[in-house]
C-alpha cells in the first residue's frame, strides 16, 4: 500500500472518531483501519497482554507512519492534545502499556487523545473526564476447566490478574452476587449503590468478541435495586410504552425520508418498491445497512447498497445459486451484470 493510500486511510477513521466522540486516539485510529480488532483490546485492557503491540500484526515501521500521519492531521486541524491514563480492568487498576519497549515518548504518543477545538471549556472537560474514567472490572465465564494460580480451586468465574486466571475468593470478590443482563434499571441501580462491582463477560467464539452476561455486585446493593424497582414499577411500564410509541414514530420517520431518497436516485424504481425496500432495511435491529450511522444519515452509498441488495434477491437468480451451493462471492459476480441492468434502468426513469 502507498504511502498516500495509508495516509488517507488514517485521515478517514480519525475523521470519522472524531464526528462521533469530538475525540480521536491512536486506538481508535488503528481500529478504524483494520490494524486492531476490538477483541484484542479487550484483552489488552483485561491485563492478558503484556503490551498492546502483542494484538497488533503490523510492523514498527509502518506503525510509526500511522502514528505521524495522526499527529499532522491533528496538528493542522488545530486539534487539542490531552494525554489520557490508561489503567486496566483488574483489582490492581495497573497502567497499561502500548509497547514492547516501553519508550516513553511512544507511550506517550499512544496516551495522547486529540479533542475537537469546537468544543466549549465545560465540553472539554467533560470529554476528558469520559475518557480518563477507569474501565469497568473485568469477570469472565471460563469457557473449560482451569485452575487458580492463587489456591489452585476453580469456580465458575476467573479474573486475570498478572495474566494468570484467579478465583473470586482469591480476589476478594466472593462475597458478589451475580445479577444477570436484562433489566437494564435494575442493573443500573444496583451497580450504583455497589461499592464494588464487576462486568461479567463470557468469549464468543463464532463473533471472535467478549460478550457482557450480566454483573457481579453486592447483596445488599441488589436488595435495594429490586426495592427500588418495585416501588415505581407502574413509572417505569408507562416510560416504556411512551419509548415504544417514540421509536415508531422514528422508525416511520425514518423508512418515509429512505423511500423518498429511493426515488430520487432511482426514479424508475416500481411503485411501492422503494417504500418495500425502506422499511426491510430500516426494520429496527434487524442490523442491516437502513439501520447504521450512514444508513439514517442517508449517506448515498448506504443508500445504494440497500437498493442493490433488494435487486440481488427479488430481481436476479442469487437466491436459487446460494441454494445449490454456489459460494456467495461467485454468484455475486455472476448476477452483477443482472444487477446493474435493473439499476441502469430505474435510474433512466419511467
Amino acid at each position: 500500500m502507498s504511502r498516500e493510500s495509508l495516509q488517507s486511510r488514517v485521515v478517514s477513521a480519525a475523521e470519522a472518531a472524531l464526528a462521533r466522540a469530538n475525540t480521536v486516539s491512536a486506538l481508535d485510529v488503528l481500529h478504524g483501519i483494520g490494524w486492531l480488532p476490538a477483541n484484542r483490546v479487550d484483552e489488552w485492557r483485561q491485563g492478558r497482554l503484556g503490551h498492546l503491540e502483542q494484538a497488533l500484526n503490523v510492523r514498527p515501521d509502518r506503525l510509526a507512519k500511522v502514528m505521524t500521519a495522526l499527529r499532522r492531521w491533528a496538528e493542522d486541524g488545530g486539534l487539542r492534545p490531552v494525554e489520557v491514563p490508561y489503567v486496566s480492568a483488574t483489582r490492581d487498576r495497573a497502567p497499561l502499556r502500548f509497547t514492547a519497549d516501553g519508550d516513553e515518548a511512544a507511550e506517550r504518543a499512544f496516551r495522547t487523545h486529540w479533542l475537537s477545538p469546537d468544543l466549549s471549556e465545560a465540553k472539554r472537560e467533560r470529554v476528558i473526564q469520559r475518557e480518563s474514567a477507569a474501565p469497568d472490572l473485568v469477570v469472565m465465564v471460563p469457557l473449560k476447566e482451569w485452575t487458580c494460580a492463587g489456591c489452585h480451586g476453580t469456580g465458575d468465574f476467573l479474573v486475570m490478574e498478572d495474566g494468570r486466571p484467579t478465583c473470586l475468593t482469591c480476589t476478594d470478590m466472593d462475597h458478589l452476587v451475580f445479577l444477570p443482563a436484562g433489566d437494564a434499571a435494575l442493573t443500573r441501580r444496583a451497580k450504583k449503590a455497589s461499592g464494588l462491582s464487576a462486568v461479567v463477560v463470557r468469549f464468543n467464539r463464532r463473533r471472535k468478541r467478549y460478550d457482557r452476561q450480566g454483573l457481579l455486585v453486592e447483596e445488599r446493593a441488589l436488595e435495594l435495586a429490586e426495592e427500588q424497582c418495585l416501588a415505581d414499577e407502574d413509572v417505569r411500564a408507562r416510560r416504556r410504552e411512551r419509548d415504544r410509541e417514540r421509536r415508531a414514530a422514528e422508525d416511520v420517520e425514518l423508512q418515509a425520508r429512505t423511500a423518498r431518497e429511493i426515488r430520487r436516485m432511482f426514479p424508475g424504481c416500481p411503485a411501492g418498491r422503494a417504500e418495500a425496500i425502506a422499511l426491510h432495511t430500516g426494520t429496527r435491529g434487524s442490523g442491516r445497512v437502513g439501520r447504521s450511522a450512514a444508513g439514517r444519515a442517508l449517506d448515498e452509498t448506504a443508500v445504494r447498497a440497500a437498493v442493490v441488495a433488494s435487486v440481488r434477491h427479488e430481481n436476479t437468480d442469487y437466491d436459487r445459486l446460494l441454494m445449490s451451493g454456489v459460494p456467495r462471492a461467485e454468484a455475486r459476480e455472476r448476477i452483477r451484470a443482472d444487477v446493474d441492468r435493473v439499476l441502469d434502468g430505474w435510474r433512466a426513469g419511467p
